[in-house]
């Protein structure tokens, strides 16, 4: 059966079946087009060079916002046969709605907003500039390291919502207590329990200033043992972060490696299951050595587990 068009926009934006050479060259071309962009949102900020290749800045503002509108409204237009918003019992309309809201689609969103609204409203340039700059986060779309990051954030947003709580009551503790300690000798640097917010979130994040710093006896002790309970609260959403990163790397892994398994069945990899595991692949976003790996692998295991260990005969 032949694919629609918006079916074969979906395949191409997803990189899936057929078109996956096709959607590596469009990917390509569009994080050359950000990474572009974004230099010349930096260049841009630059007074004489602002003013002397104003047309060249403003050609290339258009022409990104062009592409990156376009690019928006396909990835709505076709969302509905992309394979994890792909839902029958809801309307083409519910899905649009359901992928506007996800996080890639605000960031798309994101990207060509400031450039659209300042057609109708006149914005501080430096905002504006800061704002576009926000189209960075669209290589998250494209970048494996980014797309783990936040599914560690996803995976672990509860424990990290209790580990910023009890640093935030630390937080407040800390700067009722210098404050109690220091108010009278340094009014102008703890005159109020806010005002030692400050310094207390410089020695709990062990950034340490030095603009604001106690100096009673009592105020270097208080200091130094929040200076040593930060070094393990810092490092509590650290670890957090890093334990659940490897383990969605690992979780990834082991997705395609029994994908790999499932395939091996009859002991063999045919053509579209060569295909399916590429799309995998890409979709997993493990790179094209370790997936070969995985399956010279399993492919191994495979074979040897066809065998008996003992007698040598194929079971």
């Amino acid at each position: 059966m032949s694919l629609t068009l918006r079916q074969k926009t979906a395949a191409i934006l997803e990189g899936s079946g057929k078109y996956r050479k096709i959607a590596h060259g469009l990917d390509v071309f569009l994080i050359a087009l950000i990474i572009f962009n974004v230099i010349a949102i930096v260049l841009e900020s630059v007074p004489a060079l602002a003013q002397q290749y104003y047309r060249v800045f403003f050609f290339i503002e258009v022409i990104s916002v062009g592409i990156f509108c376009i690019e928006y409204l396909l990835r709505l237009w076709c969302c509905v046969d992309k394979v994890n918003y792909h839902d029958k019992s809801k309307t083409h309309f519910a899905i649009r709605l359901r992928y506007i809201r996800s996080p890639l689609a605000v960031i798309d969103l994101i990207a060509i907003l400031p450039t659209l609204l300042m057609v109708f409203f006149t914005f501080d340039l430096r905002f504006l500039r800061v704002v576009r700059l926000m189209r960075i986060f669209k290589l998250t779309r494209y970048s494996r390291a980014m797309q783990l990051l936040l599914a560690a954030f996803k995976e672990e947003a509860s424990s990290l919502m209790a580990a910023f709580f009890i640093m935030s009551l630390v937080l407040i503790v800390a700067s009722c207590g210098i404050y109690l300690i220091e108010h009278d000798v340094q009014p102008e640097k703890f005159g109020s329990i806010p005002a030692a917010m400050w310094w207390a979130m410089a020695t709990l994040t062990t950034v340490g200033y030095g603009d604001v710093v106690p100096i009673t006896p009592l105020g270097r002790f208080f200091g130094g043992v929040i200076t040593l309970l930060s070094m393990g609260m810092v490092a509590i959403p650290t670890g957090l972060l890093a334990s659940s990163f490897a383990d969605q790397l690992r979780k990834r892994r082991d997705a395609f490696n029994e994908a790999i398994l499932h395939a091996l069945v009859d002991g063999e990899l045919d053509e579209h299951e060569t295909d399916h595991l590429e799309a995998l692949r890409i979709q997993l976003g493990l790179s094209a050595s370790e997936a070969n790996q995985a399956i010279k692998l399993m492919t191994s295991q495979r074979a040897q587990n066809m065998y008996c260990r003992h007698c040598g005969k194929k079971l």
